[in-house]
C-alpha cells in the first residue's frame, strides 16, 4: 500500500472508529448504517458530489455548505451530518469513501455479519442473492450480506468475495485458465 493510501485509510479508520462508538452508544448504528448506505449511492450515482468530495478546489467553507445542504436535503442522521461538517472544516471529506467503508465492516462485525462482494454478468434476483446468501452462511457460519455488482465481461459466473477468500467461477476465468493450458502444451 502505498503511503497516501495508508494515510487515507489512517485518517478513515479514526473517523469511522467516532461515528460507530458514538452511534453505538446512542443507540443509533441502523440509521447510521442507513446513512452509509445513501452516501454511496450519492457518491456512485452524482459525479457532482463525487468531484466535490475529493477536488481540492473547493474551499473549507464551500463543502461545508454543500454538505450540509446534502445532509438536510438527504435527511441524514445528525451524527452523520456533524461529521461530514468536521470532514469538511477539517479537509478530509477526501476520505468519504474510506470512511463508509470501514464504517460499514464496524457495523457488520457488531452485528455479526460478513460482507461478501458478488460480481456478476448479469444482475441477480432476490431469489438468487437469497440463496446465494444461504450457500454462504452455510460456509462460513456467519450472516452474509451481499454487496453486488455487474461485470458483463465476466460472460457468464459469479466471482465472489469473503473476506481473504475468492471463488472464481466466471467464464472469462475459465477460458483464461483453458487458453494458459493451451500455451504450456504447445
Amino acid at each position: 500500500m502505498s503511503e497516501p493510501a495508508s494515510i487515507s485509510s489512517g485518517i478513515a479508520e479514526r473517523y469511522a472508529t467516532a461515528m460507530f462508538e458514538l452511534a453505538k452508544e446512542d443507540g443509533q448504528l441502523a440509521a447510521v448504517e442507513a446513512d452509509a448506505d445513501a452516501l454511496d449511492a450519492a457518491l456512485t450515482d452524482s459525479a457532482d458530489f463525487g468531484d466535490m468530495v475529493r477536488s481540492p478546489l473547493y474551499s473549507r467553507q464551500q463543502q461545508q455548505s454543500a454538505v450540509s445542504a446534502l445532509a438536510a436535503q438527504m435527511g441524514l442522521s445528525p451524527l452523520t451530518g456533524n461529521t461530514l461538517a468536521l470532514m469538511a472544516a477539517k479537509r478530509r471529506l477526501f476520505v468519504l469513501p474510506q470512511l463508509i467503508t470501514a464504517l460499514r465492516a464496524k457495523i457488520a462485525d457488531e452485528k455479526g455479519e460478513v460482507v461478501a462482494d458478488v460480481t456478476s454478468a448479469a444482475a441477480l434476483t432476490d431469489a438468487q442473492t437469497a440463496r446465494l446468501a444461504e450457500t454462504l452462511k452455510a460456509k462460513i457460519g456467519k450472516d452474509i450480506k451481499i454487496k453486488a455488482t455487474v461485470d458483463e465481461s465476466l460472460i457468464g459466473g459469479l466471482v465472489v468475495k469473503v473476506g481473504s477468500r475468492m471463488i472464481d467461477t466466471s467464464v472469462a476465468a475459465k477460458l483464461a485458465n483453458l487458453q494458459n493450458a493451451m500455451k504450456e502444451v504447445g
